[in-house]
């Protein structure tokens, strides 16, 4: 990376899905790529798949998609990455958002991202510094138990990254977030290896200046 690329922030950035993961925009194109998804999923139904019960299994994905669509919109999300073809039989039951940049105000004018970030992990239980493409990134790990008063419809393994924008003025920051559905019963050790994916995904990040 060159120094006039670190003179000027980035306007994006390119992340690598695992393979049989799909990306949705959430700001433009979100219905066409939601569409094709589908199609993808009723082309994959076993051959002995009732036909009569397709339109069905159709409208049963779609609603189920939109649903996920809302919620990731509803925290400020601007892309949804999911997983859309089953590893090895298995559906997983997992989710990436990528949020909008958020404005975070310095309180001091030396009061930059490096204290924003120590600040945040001092309050933030599990948080543990990472780097990203040279920089400095939060990553904070927790599990959620179910609350139907909290919103919280069904436990759940997350997962966050936090991450400062270089360059930009005033400072802003990207959060990623990593979500794994917990079945009852389950092997937590299945969940550990879901959050090594995402742990591995994170590591193909990378700023664009294109």
């Amino acid at each position: 990376m060159t120094t006039a690329e670190h003179s000027r922030p980035p306007n994006g950035f390119n992340l690598v899905p695992p393979p049989g993961w799909d990306v949705i925009p959430l700001r433009t194109g979100t219905k066409e790529a939601m569409d094709h998804i589908v199609r993808k999923a009723v082309a994959q139904l076993p051959a002995g798949f009732p036909k009569d019960d397709i339109p069905k299994a159709r409208l049963k994905l779609t609603q189920e998609m939109k649903k996920v669509v809302r919620r990731a919109r509803a925290k400020g999300g601007m892309t949804l990455y999911l997983p859309t073809e089953r590893l090895h039989g298995v559906a997983l039951p997992v989710s990436i958002v990528a949020s909008e940049p958020i404005d975070v105000p310095r309180v001091r004018p030396s009061n930059g991202p490096e204290a924003i970030l120590a600040a945040l992990a001092s309050v933030t239980p599990g948080a543990e510094t990472r780097t990203l493409d040279d920089t400095a990134a939060l990553r904070s790990e927790r599990e959620l138990p179910a609350d139907a008063a909290q919103g919280v419809d069904v436990a759940h393994r997350r997962v966050e990254y936090f991450v400062p924008v270089p360059d930009s003025s005033p400072d802003q920051y990207l959060a990623f977030s990593f979500s794994a559905l917990i079945a009852p019963g389950s092997d937590p050790a299945f969940y550990d290896i879901l959050v090594e994916l995402f742990d591995a995904v994170m590591g193909t990040f990378r700023w664009s200046y294109v």
